[in-house]
Parts: C-alpha cells; sequence; structure tokens
C-alpha cells in the first residue's frame, strides 16, 4: 500500500511516521528544499498544482491525501477519476473560504458568531453598525494562523482596515468574548465509521497556537461539539480527519473554523491517545478500522515558536518532536507532549515548558 501526500511538512512527517508503524509507504510532493517530511519518503520537488507531478503521484499511488488546505481545489480534481482522493474536493473547497465555511455552518444548523461578506469600505462600515465593535475584518482566503486579518475597534480603524487587507474578498467577523478556545477532532473512514477523540483547551498567542490540553472536565461541551462533527463529517461525506475549532461562551458553543486535515491541536495525540489522529486519518483514507481515541492519561503539547531553546532541548519533561526547520520569527519548529495521571500534574508540566519557551 502506498499513500501519496500533497504536501511533506510536519504534518506529512508526523503522517509519514504513523505510517512507518501500520507499514505503509509514503510519496510526497512539496517544492520546499529540504521538507520535513522527506525523511519518511520520497518527495517530488514540484509545485502542488504541477500536473505532471500529480499525475505520477496518481499512477504509483493508492490513495491520495493532503496536509494543508491551501491544495488548489483544481488540482485535486485533476486526479480525482484515477485515484481516491481523501478528504473530499467539496470539504477542501468549503475550507478555503470562510464565507463558504460560514454558510455551511449555517446549513448544519452550528452555532457561530455574526458575520457579513465584504467588498468595499463601505461594506465595513454597515458590519460595524450590524454587529456592533470590535469587528474583525479578515481575508475571504489564505489566511491562517492570525494573517490576512485587521481588528476594527473604532470607527477610526475603517480606514486603516480597508488599506491593510482591502482590495480583496473579504468577510467581518462579530467580535466574541470568550472563555477559552477548544478543538473537535474526528475521523470517518469510506464505510462511513466515526471516532471522536476527547475536546482539548486551547490557548493562542499572536493567533499561533500555543498551548492544547485535552480531556478537560465539560461533559455537556464535549457532547454538543462531538454532535457537531459529526454532521459536518456525515453531511460532507467526509473520509479522514477533520478538526473543528470552538469559542466556549458559558454554556454556549460557537464555531470558529475548521480543518479538512490532521491539526496543530491534536498534536498530544501521539502520545496521549490509545490511536493518534496521524494514524486514525490514514486508517481512515486506507479504509481500515479505526482505533480507539481513548485518553492515556491526561496530556498537554507547547508548541515551540521561531526558536528550540537549548533548556527545552537539556530538560527532562515531556517529548520532544523537533520537525527538524530552520528556525525563523513565527515559525512552527517543534512541539513538546507530556502526559500525566491528573489535570493538575498536567497543567503543572505545561506551565514548566510554557515558561522555558517564552
Amino acid at each position: 500500500m502506498r499513500i501519496g501526500i500533497i504536501g511533506a511538512g510536519q504534518l506529512g512527517q508526523m503522517l509519514g511516521y504513523a505510517a512507518r508503524d501500520l507499514g505503509v509507504e509514503c510519496r510526497f510532493i512539496d517544492p520546499s528544499d529540504s521538507p520535513p517530511a522527506a525523511d519518511c519518503g520520497e518527495v517530488l520537488q514540484r509545485p502542488f498544482d504541477d500536473s505532471k507531478a500529480l499525475a505520477e503521484l496518481a499512477a504509483t499511488c493508492d490513495v491520495v491525501t493532503f496536509e494543508f488546505e491551501n491544495v488548489p481545489v483544481e488540482a485535486l480534481h485533476k486526479i480525482d477519476d484515477k485515484v481516491p482522493v481523501y478528504p473530499p474536493a467539496d470539504a477542501l473547497r468549503h475550507a478555503q473560504d470562510r464565507l463558504d465555511e460560514k454558510r455551511l455552518f449555517d446549513q448544519l444548523d452550528i452555532p457561530l458568531p455574526g458575520y457579513r461578506t465584504v467588498d468595499s469600505r463601505e461594506d465595513i462600515v454597515t458590519a460595524i453598525e450590524e454587529l456592533g465593535l470590535p469587528v474583525v475584518i479578515k481575508s475571504r482566503r489564505l489566511g491562517y494562523d492570525g494573517k490576512g486579518q485587521f481588528i476594527v475597534r473604532e470607527p477610526e480603524d475603517i480606514d486603516a482596515a480597508w488599506k491593510t487587507v482591502g482590495g480583496q474578498p473579504l468577510i467581518a467577523e462579530q467580535w466574541i468574548h470568550f472563555d477559552f478556545e477548544v478543538s473537535c477532532i474526528g475521523a470517518r473512514n469510506v464505510d462511513g465509521d466515526i471516532v471522536i477523540y476527547p475536546l482539548s483547551r486551547n490557548l493562542h498567542e499572536g493567533g499561533i497556537l500555543k498551548t492544547s490540553r485535552s480531556p478537560i472536565d465539560a461533559p455537556v461541551l464535549a457532547d454538543r461539539a462531538e454532535t457537531y462533527v459529526q454532521r459536518m463529517l456525515g453531511h460532507l461525506d467526509y473520509v479522514g480527519v477533520l478538526a473543528l475549532e470552538l469559542f466556549v461562551c458559558g454554556d454556549d458553543l460557537l464555531a470558529n473554523e475548521f480543518a479538512p486535515r490532521v491539526h496543530n491541536s491534536g498534536h498530544w495525540t501521539i502520545e496521549g491517545s490509545a490511536t493518534s489522529q496521524f494514524e486514525n486519518h490514514l486508517r481512515a483514507v486506507m479504509n481500515r478500522p479505526l482505533g480507539s481515541t481513548a485518553s492515556l492519561g491526561h496530556a498537554g503539547m507547547v508548541n515551540l515558536i521561531g526558536d528550540i531553546p537549548g533548556a527545552v532541548r537539556s530538560q527532562e519533561l515531556g517529548v520532544l518532536h523537533d520537525y527538524g526547520k530552520t528556525p525563523r520569527p513565527g515559525r512552527k519548529l517543534g512541539h513538546i507532549t507530556v502526559t500525566a495521571e491528573s489535570a493538575a500534574e498536567r497543567d503543572r508540566l505545561v506551565d514548566i515548558i510554557s515558561r522555558s519557551v517564552t
């Protein structure tokens, strides 16, 4: 069995490691020099939408998947009549356009903050009148980790917002005063079997995920989030892992966004679950039985951004995952996972590690 993976970054690398454990070969497409997944299989160093490279991948693999959501949908359509491609292109299309994504949530009766389309400066004014201040103005496509957005806190910010992100399709989102953020990760195989991981509580800094902790003691929220994820998986006839990010507002959950792929907030599953999200993604696209998502104690994850300090490498807390990437500000270079017998001990370890990387 050989799996083709579009993208060879750290998510591709972790998929490649999981594939080795399953006795499965991977082949990648990625234009980067020395991408992280190069130590897990052959990398075709070509653009993601290169027709010849995609045709070669389709001809030499039994199934194709992808590790990030900015893969051109048209690229998948070039090969989906030759080889199964999962997750489906329709799910990718929704995830690539924030307006499509919001409309999907509305269609599936998944609560979310108010939003408006923005195509002009005047549309920002209208959005403020209808949604109130602050509002977040975001690019509809290609934004991630806090990029491509502007927070309008006062009317005087409108011109700066339009100057900064205008000239492209935009969306205005209602500002939500939430208690904390969570993500719910689920997997569905070709036969339609579904498994759901325990909720993780996530902390972002500067728009980039900093820590995740799972499980959390919130059974009502967990049941509701699981219902929403199952609803999405079934509606999209989804195959693979899907992550839904949500805001917790008291007893309510509001959808933020979803990712049609393995997700940063699920890295803790490598050491903290009976079956990692990476293994279950592979099992799903190969239509194998899905593995148990039971937690192995209480798990936490700390992202390593921009640099991996020597103190982190020398300490004996948790498991260090070094992606082998060149350091630069804002770049995800690795993560550390910890597991503990109690939530309190897990939180103590996460806090110690977090202080050592700031």
